[in-house]
């Protein structure tokens, strides 16, 4: 049973705002896919996670270098510290003990076993500004984030919150499974082309840390033109509130 410990004051209507917008069954939908296959690439990191935080567990709706993991308790999930805080965490090296010190005794072994040294993750949160989950990087080493860094992990951590948001409103409110389908297929592509570019860049520059200045001025502006497309998309059809 998740411990009180880890619940935010807002914790029942979060859940309500998580079970409204049904995205807990979405397991390998090609557009998230996508979207954690961006992030690992933009920070040159083996792991970044889609984390959707239920009562119980986290869901894991997509997975860039953890296996199969789909679930893990939410008392061993590291993304359940970015719920409880609702606000984007770096533990830069969770050998630490002053970072352990933020996480339960479970989230500390769990990522022991792992050899997961290092997180950032970043709130998934809805119009009605309840935290669902999280995006999240990790690392088998520890690494530092910069303030530039995190800013674009928030940039990518809004696009894949109002994506959540369309799919709710073509699966469950207005066009059908067809016209989902047709979004995802163009902010696939959308994303597809971004990776490849990156992945280019981060070629040329060699990995550095932090990421250079180039590569997140870039993202962040190709990020925003996809934004752009799927708000207008959004407010043009908008959904019922989850009140």
């Amino acid at each position: 049973m998740t411990p009180d410990s880890l619940l935010p004051a807002d914790e029942a209507a979060r859940l309500r705002s998580l079970h409204f917008h049904a995205i807990l069954d979405s397991l390998h939908e090609a557009v998230f896919e996508e979207l954690v296959r961006l992030t690992a690439q933009v920070f040159s990191l083996p792991i970044s996670l889609i984390a959707l935080v239920d009562a119980e567990e986290a869901v894991y709706i997509a997975n860039q270098g953890l296996g199969n993991q789909e679930t893990q308790p939410r008392v061993e999930a590291l993304c359940a510290v970015a719920v409880r805080e609702n606000r984007a965490i770096v533990l830069a090296d969770l050998t630490r003990e002053q970072e352990q010190e933020r996480l339960t005794a479970e989230a500390v072994e769990a990522a022991r076993v792992r050899d997961l040294q290092f997180y950032a993750g970043v709130p998934l949160r809805m119009p009605d500004q309840r935290t669902i989950g999280t995006l999240c990087v990790i690392d088998h080493r520890p690494r530092t984030f910069s303030a530039a860094e995190q800013q674009v992990l928030e940039h990518i951590s809004d696009l894949v919150a109002q994506t959540i948001v369309v799919r709710h409103y073509c699966l469950l409110e207005g066009l059908g499974k067809e016209h989902w389908q047709a979004v995802q297929d163009l902010l696939v592509e959308e994303i597809a082309e971004l990776v490849a570019l990156v992945r280019y860049l981060v070629a040329r520059l060699t990995v550095q840390i932090p990421v250079p200045e180039e590569v997140l001025n870039l993202v962040t502006r190709r990020l925003h033109d996809v934004y752009t497309l799927l708000r207008n998309y959004h407010l043009s059809k908008a959904p019922k509130s989850a009140g």
